[in-house]
């Protein structure tokens, strides 16, 4: 019998093991053990054990081929992570709840449904070119903040017919707080209990009451109407199980939770960090514009124009390659089992690094360069290419996100010039996603319609 392959353990301190490292900048960390133990390697954060996996072939055989061993980890009696968010939504839940849920959902995301949420998307952009139109040419704006306000609207408006822009300053502030929060208890067993009133844990419990009170808002203003929407919250009230049940409110919540903050985070940072990209790389810029001004002449796209536009495509997925809005996806192994002829315990976590995989030299040529060129190839990435996770757990709303995010990215770039204030490269800070560390500060300046 095969000899089974050893996982090169990260060397760490006696008590806390790499807990110091991963603390003081996570994604560095991450990006280091692999270029020095390897594309499986093993480590610790006090009493918690991890592998790290960072390869297309290993992330195959768990999530596909042992999707029944790698598992999400949410325990209801003692959530950590996302799960103290979002409750059991759909991107904490498993099992027989997971299905019913995604199989009730799915209709909303498919592609065929996606059109008549077209009008909505470009209503907010809309929007948001009237603001900085009235801001003057020369105002100084932080794509980050204004990124994040702009997808808030969007998932708000086409998911639960409402709008919450007059809560933004507060809304904000408290999702930063509640997923910063999530991000450390995976990261750091050594927590406090949340009962205990220390100063993160009261401001992590202001921030999800003031979270829950949107929630139950937008839930009990739709009970409180007659008409009919046909959205996501409408299908989410009205379905009911075999036996006839409906969804409790804490059910709804969750799920309403989950689409509200992993709907409009991840696709805020993607057009953030492209609007960055570009504006550091006037080469792609100028052949993106080249593509829009020739097909669209000013207008806003529609289905059928998103369809041609396929260099506007190939720089959101080089942007989501080299700075995916999501950087690892985490689960638990539930039996012993092997990959790739690694044994692996039951018990610990397996930290899948999309960063990683998304920056392999094997994969990747030169993969710190940004190269939009790289996906007008019909490539198969599978599995070196995975901003949206795979398997069946793939996330939900990709072509959503997709569609939300080159109709947006076009109508920007049409009508502004966005020059950056600070000249040097933007740092990345990994918490839930990975964003631009302080935002992206710009100068805004409106084109002119006689190109």
């Amino acid at each position: 019998m095969p000899q089974n392959k050893p996982i090169p353990k990260i060397k760490g301190e006696f008590l806390l093991g790499s807990l110091r490292q991963m603390k003081a900048n996570p994604l560095q960390a991450l990006c280091a053990w692999q270029r020095d133990y390897g594309d499986l390697a093993s480590f610790r954060l006090a009493t918690r054990h991890f592998y790290l996996i960072s390869h297309p072939k290993l992330v195959e055989q768990a999530l596909i081929k042992q999707s029944d061993i790698f598992v999400k980890m949410y325990d209801p009696k003692k959530p950590t992570g996302l799960g103290l968010v979002l409750g059991q939504g759909l991107v904490t839940s498993q099992g027989e709840l997971w299905q019913r849920q995604r199989r009730l959902m799915q209709p909303v995301f498919q592609r065929s449904n996606l059109a008549s949420l077209h009008s909505q998307i470009v209503a907010a952009g809309n929007n948001l070119l009237a603001r900085w139109r009235l801001l003057g040419d020369g105002a100084q704006v932080n794509l980050a903040d204004e990124m994040m306000q702009l997808t808030l609207e969007v998932i708000t408006q086409t998911m639960f017919s409402t709008s919450v822009l007059d809560k933004i300053e507060h809304i904000a502030p408290a999702l930063d707080t509640a997923l910063r929060y999530a991000a450390k208890s995976v990261m750091n067993p050594l927590r406090i209990p949340l009962s205990i009133p220390t100063q993160a844990n009261r401001e992590f419990n202001a921030a999800s009451a003031l979270l829950d009170d949107v929630i139950y808002g937008i839930i009990e203003q739709r009970r409180a109407q007659t008409a009919k929407h046909n959205d996501l919250l409408d299908m989410l009230l009205n379905a009911s199980d075999d036996n006839g049940n409906l969804m409790s409110d804490k059910q709804i919540r969750d799920e309403v939770a989950t689409i509200f903050s992993a709907g409009h985070e991840t696709t805020a940072n993607l057009l953030s960090w492209t609007l960055y990209l570009l504006a550091r790389h006037p080469d792609v810029l100028a052949k993106l514009r080249q593509e829009l001004d020739a097909l669209l002449q000013g207008k806003v796209p529609t289905a059928e124009d998103l369809q041609q536009l396929l260099y506007t495509r190939a720089v959101l997925n080089e942007s989501m390659r080299f700075r995916p809005p999501v950087g690892i996806m985490m689960r638990k192994i539930i039996k012993d089992t092997e990959i790739d002829g690694y044994s692996l315990k039951q018990g610990r976590l397996a930290m899948f690094s999309i960063y990683n995989i998304h920056h392999h030299p094997d994969f990747w040529p030169q993969p710190e360069r940004f190269d939009p060129e790289r996906f007008l190839s019909d490539e198969n990435r599978r599995f070196s290419f995975m901003p949206f996770g795979t398997g069946e757990r793939i996330c939900i709303g990709n072509h959503f996100a997709l569609m939300e995010s080159q109709l947006l990215l076009s109508m920007i770039i049409q009508h502004f010039d966005l020059q950056l204030l600070n000249t040097d490269e933007a740092e990345i800070e990994m918490a839930v996603t990975l964003k631009p560390k302080g935002g992206v500060p710009v100068k805004l300046t409106a084109r002119s319609r006689h190109r």
